[in-house]
C-alpha cells in the first residue's frame, strides 16, 4: 500500500525531530516543507522547502495532507494561525504519535498532534488539536490538555490536572495531581506547579 503524501509546516528545529517521527511510523511519505520566503530550496534531511504559507492554498490542490511542524515557546499563536489556514485551505491534518510512544486505548489525542519518542499518555487523557507532547513527557491518567499547548522534553503531569489551550509547560517541570492550568500560560524549565495558575500566568519559579 503506498504512503500518503504530508506537508510539513515549518523548516527550523523542531521540523528535525517531527521528521524522525514521521519516518519512523512508516505512515506518511513527506513531500516538502513549507518555510519563509527565505528558506526556500534549503532541505532538512533530503526534504526541501518547496513553498511559503502564502502558497498553501496552491498547495492544497496537489497535497491532501499537512502537519504543523513549527515550534513553540512563548506564544501559540502562530501555530495557531497555521492551523486556521490549514482547515480553511481543506487540509486533512493527521495525528502523528511515535512508534516508541505509548498512548492508551482509553485516551484521546486530537488533529494535528505529534506524540514525540518515548512520551507516555495514560487512560483516560484528552489532548487537544495541533498540540506538541514533547520527548519522554508523561501525560497521567485522566490529564485534560487544550488546544495548541506544548509540552515540553520530560515534562510530568500527574493525574486529574488540566492544562489550558495555548500553555507552553517548559522542559522537566512536574505538575502536581489535580492542579488547574489555564489558557495561554507559560511555565518555565524545571518548575514545580502545586497551586492552579490563572490564564496568561507566566510563571519561572525564579525568586519563588
Amino acid at each position: 500500500m503506498s504512503k500518503l503524501n504530508l506537508i510539513l509546516i515549518g523548516a527550523g528545529g523542531h521540523t528535525n525531530s517531527c521528521i524522525d517521527v514521521i519516518e519512523q511510523q512508516g505512515k506518511f511519505q513527506i513531500a516538502g516543507l513549507v518555510g519563509l520566503p527565505e528558506e526556500k530550496d534549503i532541505e532538512h534531511f533530503g526534504y526541501e522547502v518547496i513553498a511559503s504559507d502564502n502558497e498553501l492554498s496552491e498547495l492544497a490542490k496537489k497535497y491532501s495532507h499537512a502537519l504543523i511542524t513549527l515550534g513553540q515557546i512563548k506564544t501559540a499563536e502562530k501555530r495557531i494561525r497555521l492551523y486556521e489556514q490549514l482547515k480553511k485551505a481543506g487540509f486533512k491534518i493527521p495525528t502523528i504519535v511515535s512508534n516508541t510512544a505509548y498512548v492508551s486505548q482509553h485516551a484521546v489525542v486530537g488533529e494535528g498532534t505529534i506524540v514525540m519518542h518515548g512520551a507516555i499518555i495514560n487512560a483516560g487523557a484528552k489532548v487537544g488539536n495541533n498540540c506538541i507532547i514533547n520527548t519522554r513527557s508523561l501525560i497521567e491518567h485522566d490529564v485534560k490538555i487544550g488546544d495548541h499547548t506544548h509540552i515540553s522534553t520530560g515534562v510530568i503531569i500527574n493525574g486529574g490536572a488540566s492544562i489550558g489551550s495555548g500553555t507552553f509547560i517548559g522542559s522537566g517541570s512536574l505538575i502536581k495531581e489535580g492542579i488547574l492550568i489555564g489558557d495561554e500560560c507559560l511555565v518555565g524549565m524545571g518548575v514545580v506547579i502545586r497551586h492552579n495558575l490563572n490564564d496568561q500566568t507566566k510563571f519561572t519559579g525564579v525568586g519563588k
